[in-house]
């Protein structure tokens, strides 16, 4: 057990479990029917494929550290995840556009944008699938690269199922009311996350000249004029999601756990905590977030 933790974070297949379970949420808050399976194997794989490749180059180029030395350490290993995570991932797309090729060339030019928009964005982010190649890239932009990756996350989870759906039934693809509330709800508790992350890395950041939100303000500055905020804000989109979609007061107390817990979370960040909190507990609230959304429909509704 002592072993597989650390292998299941590091290879970055709890970040695809976040993705798929995100995903599910989604449809089921918006009154959607779950999307084709081939689609959850997808974005699973190529989740993980994307995280792992960043990861596996920028081991590279940071200082060793216990996630840097697994790198390191597993190379084979990765590289043979790589191969088959590619291999599904490929498979699977060939096989999803080739069931529904017509819907695909059917699809409007706001349902393509929000297609092609996120993984421009994805790549923008570290300027090619090695941070090591570029500098002048989105993610050396501090104040702004929780933002990108907040709205990257948040198209993958939110708006891709429903894109797909709008495909698996042949129907025009539209935003409603619902579909912007649960956008903002979740770019704004991802990105949270994101900003909580850059307390790991503040002082790399420091001595790189990334001016994030922590490097510029401190923890304590952060945490109470940005981050506080940003979580009620999140919440408060929540609640109008929730008062537009006519849930229950006990749906919007389960709902309301995962903000609660990102408050409390938040608040721990003054001590120093292991790598491993950060991809386990701080990531890990992403699945809390979706797990109690999924049973506010399935067990209370």
């Amino acid at each position: 057990m002592k072993q597989l933790v650390p292998h299941f974070f590091y290879s970055n297949y709890f970040i695809g479990s976040c993705v798929v379970a995100l995903s599910i949420e989604s449809n089921l808050l918006l009154g959607l029917s779950l999307n084709h399976p081939l689609y959850y194997l997808f974005i699973f794989t190529a989740s993980v494929f994307y995280y792992t490749q960043a990861y596996t180059n920028e081991s590279n180029s940071v200082p060793i550290n216990e996630r840097a030395k697994w790198y390191i350490d597993w190379q084979k290993a990765i590289q043979i995840s790589q191969s088959i995570l590619g291999i599904l991932s490929i498979a699977s797309a060939l096989i999803l556009i080739t069931n529904y090729i017509r819907p695909l060339l059917s699809l409007n030019l706001f349902a393509i944008c929000c297609c092609l928009i996120f993984p421009i964005m994805a790549f923008l982010y570290y300027g090619s699938i090695s941070p090591t190649h570029s500098t002048h890239i989105l993610r050396n932009i501090g104040w702004l690269k929780p933002f990108v990756i907040g709205f990257v996350w948040t198209g993958v989870v939110v708006l891709y199922p429903m894109v797909f759906h709008s495909i698996e039934t042949s129907t025009a693809f539209q935003m409603s009311a619902n579909a912007y509330w649960l956008f903002l709800t979740n770019f704004l508790f991802i990105s949270v996350l994101c900003i909580l992350f850059d307390i790991k890395d503040h002082i790399a950041d420091h001595n790189s000249q990334i001016k994030t939100f922590v490097v510029q303000f401190g923890l304590k500055k952060t945490g109470y004029f940005i981050l506080f905020p940003m979580i009620l804000l999140g919440y408060l989109c929540g609640v109008l999601f929730f008062i537009n979609a006519a849930f229950s007061m006990v749906q919007v107390l389960i709902n309301t756990i995962p903000f609660v817990l990102l408050i409390m979370v938040t608040w721990s960040m003054q001590r120093k905590q292991t790598i491993l909190y950060y991809l386990a507990i701080i990531d890990g609230l992403m699945l809390v977030k979706a797990v109690c959304g999924i049973i506010s429909i399935y067990v209370l509704k």
